[in-house]
C-alpha cells in the first residue's frame, strides 16, 4: 500500500522467521499480514529471543541485558532516520512470563511512539519463584501497552482485572488467511470408514500428554469403524508411535507436511478432526481444519472454546477426560449426517467470522486514533 506507515513489530517469544513450525509462528506472520491490510507496513524489528522455558533466574538475568542492549541500538537507529522513516507504532507479538518484551517499551517511551501488545497475559502467581524477573518484564510491559488486543476470553479476563486506565483492550479472535488454502476444491467422496485426522508436533510435555489422551480414547473405540491420519514430527515420534502400535492397520503417519496444499488434502478427506488440546492457549490446526470443512471435538483447555464453537462446529469436552473424548468421538463418528453439518457450519464461521480481513478491520479501527 503506498505511503503506509512503518510499524516496529516484534515476537519475543517466537520469530515470524523461526524455522520451527507453530501456531505461535503462524500467528505472528499472520498478525503482520493483517496489519499491512490494515494499511501499515510491518517490519520485523528484532530477533531477539527472550524465551526461558525453565525457570533460570540467569538466563533470565542474560536476556534482559541482551534486550536492552538491542533496546539501545534501535533507539541509535531510528533517530538518525527522518521523521517518516521512524516508526509510528511499536507492536509486540505475545507477551508473558516466560517470554518478556524489555525491548519494545524503552523504544517507545525513548521514540514517543505508542506502544501496543498482541496476546498478551498475566499470571500473578509467577510474580515469585523461579520466573520471577520474567514475570517483573512481562508485567512493566503490559503495564505500558497503549492497546493490548486479546485472542481469548480467558486472557482478557485477567487483563481486565489489572488493567492501567489509560490502557484500551480490544478483541482479536484468532484468524486465519483463507488466500494461503486452497478452498475451491470440492471435499472427496466419504470412504466407508470414517477418517480421523490430527495436526501437531511431536514434543515432549503437553502435546505428548495430548496424543496419550487421543490413543487412550481411541483405545475404546475400537468395536467402531474408523482410520486415523497423524500429521506431525519432533523428538516424541517414537514414543508416540508406540501409543498407536495396537492400532497400527488404522493409524497412519504422515510426519511433518508443511506444504498447505498437501494439508489441505489431508484436512479436506477428514471427517472429523480430533485433539485433546492440553493446555492449548486455542489451536491454530484447529481453524485451519474448520476452515476446509472439517468438524473438531477438543479438549476445553484455554481458549480452545474461542476457536470451536461447541455443538455448531464440533464438540468440547472436560480437559483431560478420556472417557468423555471418546464419547464425543463415538456419538459422530455413528452420526455423519450430523459431522457433515458441523464441517459446513465450521468453513463459514472461519469464512464469515474469522478471516484476515475482519482481523485487519479491527486492528485499524483500534489503532488509527493512536497513529493519526
Amino acid at each position: 500500500m503506498k505511503n503506509a506507515r512503518p510499524v516496529a513489530f516484534y515476537a519475543p517469544l517466537k520469530s515470524p522467521n523461526h524455522p520451527l513450525p507453530s501456531g505461535d509462528r503462524t500467528m505472528a506472520r499472520l498478525t503482520m499480514k493483517a496489519l499491512d491490510r490494515a494499511g501499515y507496513s510491518p517490519c520485523l524489528t528484532s530477533e531477539v529471543r527472550t524465551l526461558d522455558k525453565a525457570g533460570d533466574r540467569q538466563r533470565q538475568e542474560r536476556l534482559r541485558a541482551e534486550s536492552l542492549e538491542e533496546a539501545d541500538r534501535l533507539i541509535a537507529r531510528y533517530t538518525a532516520l527522518p521523521g517518516d522513516s521512524r516508526p509510528c507504532l511499536w507492536f509486540t507479538y505475545h507477551v508473558y512470563y516466560k517470554a518478556p518484551d524489555w525491548i519494545g517499551p524503552h523504544v517507545a517511551e525513548a521514540l514517543g511512539i505508542p506502544y501496543v501488545i498482541a496476546e498478551g497475559s498475566r499470571a500473578s502467581r509467577r510474580a515469585q519463584g523461579p520466573w520471577a524477573l520474567g514475570h517483573e518484564g512481562a508485567q512493566a510491559a503490559l503495564d505500558r501497552a497503549d492497546v493490548i488486543f486479546s485472542m481469548t476470553p480467558v486472557d482478557r479476563e485477567a487483563l481486565e482485572t489489572a488493567r492501567p486506565s489509560h490502557q484500551a483492550l480490544v478483541d482479536l479472535p484468532p484468524f486465519l488467511d483463507l488466500e494461503e488454502w486452497p478452498l475451491s476444491g470440492s471435499r472427496p467422496s466419504r470412504a466407508p470408514e470414517p477418517r480421523l485426522l490430527t495436526v501437531a508436533m511431536m514434543r515432549e510435555g503437553d502435546k505428548l500428554a495430548s496424543y496419550r489422551i487421543l490413543a487412550a480414547a481411541l483405545g475404546r473405540l475400537l468395536h467402531l469403524p474408523w482410520s486415523l491420519d497423524i500429521v506431525g514430527d519432533g523428538e516424541a515420534r517414537d514414543e508416540i508411535a508406540r501409543l498407536f502400535s495396537s492400532m497400527q492397520n488404522r493409524v497412519r503417519l504422515h510426519g511433518q507436511v508443511e506444504c498447505k496444499a498437501d494439508l489441505a488434502a489431508l484436512y479436506r478427506a477428514a471427517d472429523l478432526f480430533v485433539w485433546p488440546a492440553v493446555n492449548e492457549a486455542y489451536g491454530m490446526v484447529l481453524l485451519e481444519a474448520q476452515a476446509l470443512g472439517c468438524a473438531v471435538v477438543a479438549g476445553a483447555y484455554g481458549g480452545v472454546a474461542s476457536v470451536v464453537r461447541n455443538g455448531e462446529t464440533g464438540l468440547l469436552t472436560s480437559p483431560g477426560d478420556i472417557a468423555a473424548f471418546a464419547g464425543s468421538m463415538s456419538g459422530l463418528l455413528q452420526d455423519r449426517e450430523r459431522l457433515g453439518t458441523f464441517g459446513a457450519n465450521a468453513s463459514r464461521f472461519v469464512e464469515q467470522e474469522r478471516d484476515l480481513g475482519h482481523a485487519a478491520l479491527r486492528l485499524r479501527n483500534a489503532l488509527q486514533g493512536l497513529t493519526g
